[in-house]
């Protein structure tokens, strides 16, 4: 367990064991949402965006029939050199 004491302009410091397991590093961005139990739930900010990519794009890759690295490499040179399979 942890502890945090809310200045007057409402700022915390975040211990550094929490920021050690939410990957945070200066700059970075919390988030806080309300589960429907009431519970508060802190997490890092960058780390959920990435995960909601992840989502967002699952299956991304076989519909655009990319399996490997040199059809990574191929989209790459079509995208800066305009060059058709």
């Amino acid at each position: 367990m942890n502890l945090a004491k809310v200045s007057s302009n409402g700022q915390i410091t975040v211990p550094v064991e929490i920021r050690r397991i939410l990957g945070l590093k200066s700059g970075d961005k919390i988030l806080f949402y309300q589960k429907q139990d009431g519970e508060i739930v802190v997490s890092n900010a960058s780390s959920q965006a990435i995960r909601k990519a992840q989502i967002a794009f699952s299956g991304a890759a076989e519909q655009m029939e990319v399996n490997d690295e040199l059809d990574v490499q191929f989209l790459v040179d079509e995208v800066r050199y305009g060059k058709g399979r």
